[in-house]
C-alpha cells in the first residue's frame, strides 16, 4: 500500500499522479456517461411521447430534440474544463480553458434557441395544417435565418461578456448600425415582414381568388418582396407585400357561397293570378338546380314601368360552378315563365292622345 501510495505522489508536470488519474476519471465520467444517460432520456421521451396525443407530447417532443442537438464537442470541452480544475497549471492555461469552456456552454445554448426555434415553428404550421408550397418555404427560411442571427448574437455577446469584455461599444455600434441599415432599405424590410406576417397570419394561400381596391386575381406567386395575381383578364397584377396587407382584401377563395340578386320585372297588364304565381314558379326552378339554396323572391317594388319581383338565393362556391349555376337558373325561369303565359317587361312609354 505505502509502494502504491508513493507511485500516487509521483509529481509528473507540476502535478500528483493520484491527480492525473482523477482528473481522467472526471473526463471520462462527463465525456462518456453524460452522452450515455443523455439517450436514454431520449428513450424514455419517445416512448412517453408514443403514449400520449400530440398535444400532450409537445414537452417531451421538444425535451428530445434538445437533447438531439447537444453537440459532443460541447461535451468535450465541459469534461476538458472540470478535469483542468482538478489540476494545477499554469495562469494562461487555466485561462485558455475559461474561454473553451464560456464558448462551449455559448454554442451549445445557441444550438438549443435554434432547435427550439425551429420546432415551434414547425408545430406552428403542421397545426395550421400549411401545405409544403414555395412561398411557405421561402417566408419560414427568412424567418429562421433572422432567429438564428439574432440567438447567435446574444450568445455571443454574452460569452464575451462573461469572459470580461466591454461588450457596451459593441452593442452601441451594432444598434446604431442597425438603425442606419433599416432606415437604408425601409422599403425591402416593409415588404420582408409584410411576407412574414402572410406567411404566419395566413390571411390567403396560393390559389385563392382575391379582391383588393378595384384588382381582381387568383394568387400564383407569395414571395419574400411581392405577391402575384393572375387578374380575372390574364394579366399578372404584381403588388408590395405591404401594399396588400394595407388593403382591404376581400378573400373570395374563402367564400363557401356566393349571393345572388335577380329583379324580374312584369307589366302592368300582367293578371294577380299570374302576378301571385311567380314566387313558387321561381322556387321551384331555384330549388331543382344542385347547389343553391333559396332565400326568397318578394314583390319589391311598383315601379314607375313594370311590378317588381326581387328574387335571393345563394350558390356553393366549391367546384368552381357557380356560373353555370346562375345559368341554369336564369334558363329555368324563363322557361317556367313562358310555360305559365307570363311574361317579361321592358321600359316602355305610353303617349295618350
Amino acid at each position: 500500500m505505502e509502494s502504491l501510495n508513493r507511485v500516487l505522489d509521483t509529481v509528473f508536470l507540476a502535478n500528483s499522479l493520484r491527480a492525473w488519474l482523477l482528473a481522467g476519471v472526471v473526463f471520462c465520467a462527463t465525456f462518456l456517461v453524460v452522452p450515455f444517460v443523455r439517450a436514454r432520456v431520449a428513450s424514455r421521451l419517445r416512448q412517453r411521447r408514443g403514449a400520449v396525443t400530440r398535444a400532450q407530447s409537445a414537452t417531451p417532443e421538444l425535451l428530445e430534440v434538445l437533447a438531439a442537438r447537444t453537440s459532443r464537442l460541447v461535451l468535450l470541452s465541459i469534461a476538458l474544463y472540470f478535469a483542468e480544475k482538478i489540476l494545477t497549471l499554469p495562469v494562461k492555461v487555466d485561462r485558455i480553458f475559461d474561454v473553451i469552456i464560456v464558448f462551449g456552454v455559448a454554442v451549445q445554448f445557441a444550438l438549443w434557441g435554434v432547435a427550439a426555434l425551429d420546432f415551434f415553428i414547425d408545430r406552428h404550421y403542421a397545426r395550421r395544417g400549411v401545405g409544403d408550397d414555395v412561398s411557405s418555404r421561402a417566408s419560414v427560411s427568412v424567418l429562421m435565418f433572422l432567429g438564428q442571427l439574432l440567438i447567435w448574437a446574444v450568445f455571443t455577446l454574452l460569452a464575451l461578456d462573461n469572459l470580461g469584455v466591454n461588450v457596451t461599444a459593441l452593442v452601441a455600434g451594432l444598434g446604431v448600425g442597425g438603425i442606419a441599415i433599416a432606415l437604408a432599405v425601409q422599403t425591402i424590410l416593409g415588404d420582408l415582414l409584410g411576407s412574414l406576417s402572410i406567411a404566419l397570419d395566413k390571411p390567403f394561400v396560393m390559389g385563392d381568388s382575391l379582391r383588393i381596391d378595384d384588382m381582381e386575381g387568383r394568387v400564383e406567386y407569395i414571395g419574400i418582396k411581392s405577391t402575384r395575381l393572375r387578374s380575372v383578364t390574364g394579366e399578372q397584377i404584381i403588388l408590395s407585400n405591404a401594399d396588400v396587407l394595407k388593403s382591404r382584401v376581400r378573400n373570395l377563395g374563402r367564400m363557401p357561397e356566393r349571393r345572388v340578386i335577380v329583379r324580374l320585372r312584369f307589366a302592368y297588364g300582367t293578371p294577380a293570378a299570374d302576378i301571385a304565381k311567380v314566387p313558387g314558379l321561381v322556387e321551384n326552378v331555384v330549388k331543382a338546380v344542385p347547389g343553391t339554396r333559396f332565400v326568397s323572391c318578394l314583390f319589391a317594388e311598383i315601379s314607375a314601368y313594370a311590378l317588381e319581383f326581387e328574387l335571393i338565393y345563394f350558390i356553393a362556391t366549391a367546384g368552381g360552378r357557380s356560373a353555370l349555376a346562375v345559368d341554369a337558373v336564369n334558363h329555368g325561369i324563363v322557361a317556367q315563365l313562358s310555360a305559365a303565359g307570363i311574361a317579361l317587361t321592358y321600359p316602355t312609354q305610353r303617349a295618350v292622345s
